[in-house]
């Protein structure tokens, strides 16, 4: 009989998440998730926190909605219940301009597809109600483009990536709405790296019936707690009408449990699954912390320390591509062109975590979620620009470190 390897206590040492996500944690979040007591997923506490969290969650996301609440899980768990509604033969309209608006549209492909088209192919199906609009890697969706596209296909949804990550551009939310309101589409908006990042409210838009966005990202919690979604008293309508092929991702089962139920916050939330309350109070905290920044704060903030930090790398070299205030995407000098991806692992080997876009071009990717201060903006610059130099750039950090001094003194002095 073969031994049993016992592998020795998994370490995990300190990294610098300088990617566009996950981000860092703050120590505050993960100092409540480990403190929180073995509690059964319905003691009074974990119940209490739910209600606190998804009170929380409206504030900051804007909304009135009822039906605004958390998916246990990674920001494809709340997408995944966002696209829940979408039926096999509905028309979709999606646009893609990187990596994840393009798996958003593979999901939406896959739900709308009938079982036919599935099954002719089950892992990329071309269903004929589905339309994606590609936008080229590096530009931004606009209104126009939109506007365009709904007024041709007069679809019953319209799909629409706020920050596209996978390109660094910001796309056009105010023209997303817009048209959908115009042409009588039910828009549908994935947040996963806007929210608790910019500074908007989800119910001055009009257009969107549905919401989904991350715990990861612009909350800094644990990648495995809740994803923020809301969603209108339309979008929940029209569930009751169609139903969806799904229990575990059922926005209105799922509300049930955060004590939601007919359209009403209720005293008492109905068991749907089971929840952790360790993931309830990392997650309850992470609210907390967002709230007593504001969110109009944090985009501020972020809006200043990206400054520093996009200022740097083209000082450097670099051509900054995004328009996003956690993240820059870039291309490299052309002494070093052809080895982004060398870079990056190089940069990961010690432990300073970047990344590629995951899709042609290729890029680099520095993302600052909730590394806003000097410290750590000096900190990424100098080991990039080191990694930089390692590769044969002759990049002289001295003007650099002098152009970061002066952002920050500036500011000091402003205030």
């Amino acid at each position: 009989m073969a031994e049993v390897v016992i592998f020795p206590q998994l370490e995990i040492p300190d990294t610098i998440a300088a990617g566009p996500g996950p981000g860092n944690t703050d120590p505050r979040v993960l100092q409540r998730f480990a403190s929180a007591g073995m509690a059964d997923h319905m003691q009074a506490d974990v119940l209490r926190g739910m209600v606190e969290c998804k009170l929380m969650l409206r504030e900051i996301m804007g909304t009135r909605n009822i039906h605004t609440f958390g998916v246990a899980g990674t920001g494809w768990s709340g997408l995944d219940c966002l696209f829940s509604a979408v039926m096999p033969g509905d028309t979709v309209v999606v646009f893609n301009n990187g990596t994840f608006s393009g798996i958003d549209g593979l999901t939406l492909r896959m739900k709308a597809a009938t079982a036919d088209e599935l099954a002719a192919s089950p892992l990329d199906p071309k269903p004929a109600s589905v339309t994606v609009v590609q936008v080229p890697h590096g530009q931004s969706v606009t209104g126009d483009v939109v506007q365009t596209a709904l007024a041709q296909h007069k679809p019953k949804w319209a799909v629409m990536t706020h920050w596209e990550t996978g390109s660094g551009r910001i796309n056009d939310l105010q023209g997303f709405s817009d048209a959908c309101l115009a042409h009588g589409a039910m828009g549908l908006v994935d947040a996963v790296s806007s929210l608790g990042v910019e500074d908007f409210r989800i119910d001055d838009y009009p257009g969107v019936a549905g919401w989904a966005s991350c715990p990861q990202k612009g909350i800094c919690c644990l990648p495995l707690t809740y994803a923020p979604v809301s969603f209108t008293d339309a979008y929940i309508q029209n569930l009751r009408q169609t139903g969806c092929r799904t229990f575990v991702h059922h926005p209105i089962l799922e509300a049930r449990h955060w004590g939601i139920i007919d359209g009403k916050d209720a005293e008492k939330g109905t068991y749907h699954r089971t929840h952790s309350a360790y993931a309830v109070a990392a997650f309850h905290e992470a609210l907390r912390i967002t709230l007593q920044q504001t969110v109009a704060g944090r985009a501020k903030s972020y809006a200043f320390h990206e400054a520093a930090l996009r200022d740097a790398v083209t000082a450097a070299g670099c051509n900054v591509t995004s328009n996003m205030t956690s993240l820059v995407v870039l291309n490299l000098p052309d002494s070093l062109k052809g080895r982004e991806m060398e870079l990056v692992q190089a940069c990961r080997a010690r432990g300073f975590g970047i990344w590629p876009t995951l899709s042609e071009p290729v890029q680099v990717r520095i993302g600052i979620l909730n590394l806003l201060n000097e410290r750590a903006i000096t900190d990424i610059v100098t080991r990039f620009v080191g990694q930089m130099n390692d590769m044969g750039a002759d990049v002289d950090m001295g003007p650099i470190s002098k152009r970061l001094e002066q952002h920050y003194r500036t500011a000091v002095a402003a205030e």
